[in-house]
């Protein structure tokens, strides 16, 4: 994907800020060492908790990171400096996000290092966090942001890490900020390109997709930053107090991934933008839209857009056209 800018666009009420990327579906070219994709759920955003198959695409723009250690403190002297944690957040953000979130971000950080066996009781850590993805809910910003730290504070550490490790890291970083995140974020964002995902019992499924053809797209932020430990936890709420209905709407998602994942390997981009449509209606049913969304949504479409859906947690975060 391509070329990301920012724009504010005043509305009735609050700024509405729109991150909007045109550019391709395809697998982004790593320019730094240390990173994290962003990423967008293009189908299945909750129904994945509950381990079936989603689509998730990662954008280029991407979260980065740079860790400093001072040496370890011993009996008889200090390190280079004092021990604890500092972490400098330069990612660009709408505003509020970095504040509701900070609680969360730190959680993960202390995730991430315990993971490492970093203990800041005896070491000191500088983290620095930069880049170009806007960190808006539903942009994957939580994943982006562990992942990136698991790369630079493995690189710290002098460690050679596969992808795999590295995606073992991130996932419990996202714990801090999800609790018990689905993996599908983190995966996009140690990753990149298109994939197919799917929790399992064990470790989770996934599968780099191939596309023939590339599809344009444009996504943009409601401004609104939303909790995804507090949305999971309301569907999850309803689908206890009545089962039959979600089991019906979960179904229905079965057979719409079914027809977008074909639909994605041929390129049949009209078909990808109808099956986006039914998904947003689904997951209006779910209760996780909202007004906002619905409005960008609807805009996208008079646009001319081929469909559009909300992505992610939502209740604020993103959509997709």
């Amino acid at each position: 994907l391509d070329s990301l800018h920012v724009e504010r666009h005043s509305s009735e009420h609050d700024p509405i800020y729109i991150a909007k990327r045109q550019g391709f579906f395809s697998m982004p070219e790593i320019t730094s060492k240390n990173i994290g994709f962003g990423k967008l759920i293009l189908f299945g955003e909750h129904f994945v908790v509950y381990k079936v198959p989603a689509l998730v695409a990662a954008v280029k723009a991407a979260t980065e990171c740079s860790v400093e250690l001072s040496s370890k403190c011993s009996e008889s002297e200090d390190g280079k400096w004092s021990t604890g944690l500092i972490v400098e957040d330069n990612r660009p953000a709408v505003p509020g996000y970095k504040r509701k979130k900070r609680d969360e971000m730190l959680q993960a950080t202390q995730l991430v290092l315990k993971h490492f066996k970093v203990d800041t009781n005896q070491q000191g850590v500088k983290i620095k966090l930069g880049g170009d993805l806007c960190a808006v809910s539903g942009i994957g910003a939580s994943a982006s942001n562990a992942v990136s730290l698991s790369r630079a504070l493995a690189s710290a550490l002098g460690l050679e890490l596969s992808d795999e490790e590295i995606n073992r890291a991130g996932y419990e970083g996202e714990k801090g900020y999800h609790g018990t995140p689905s993996g599908i974020d983190n995966t996009a964002a140690t990753y990149g390109g298109v994939l197919s995902f799917c929790r399992t019992d064990g470790d989770p499924v996934f599968k780099i997709k191939k596309l023939p053809s590339p599809c344009r797209i444009v996504y943009a932020s409601t401004g609104i930053t939303s909790s995804t430990t507090k949305v999971v936890g309301d569907v999850r709420e309803k689908k206890e107090k009545d089962p039959e209905w979600f089991d019906k709407l979960m179904k229905q998602y079965v057979a719409l991934y079914e027809e977008a994942d074909k639909a994605l390997e041929a390129g049949d981009w009209k078909t990808v933008g109808k099956l986006a449509d039914d998904n947003h209606k689904l997951l209006q049913d779910l209760t996780v839209s909202c007004k906002e969304l619905d409005d960008l949504v609807d805009a996208a479409r008079k646009a001319g857009a081929a469909g559009a859906k909300m992505a992610g947690t939502g209740r604020g975060g993103l959509m997709w056209a």
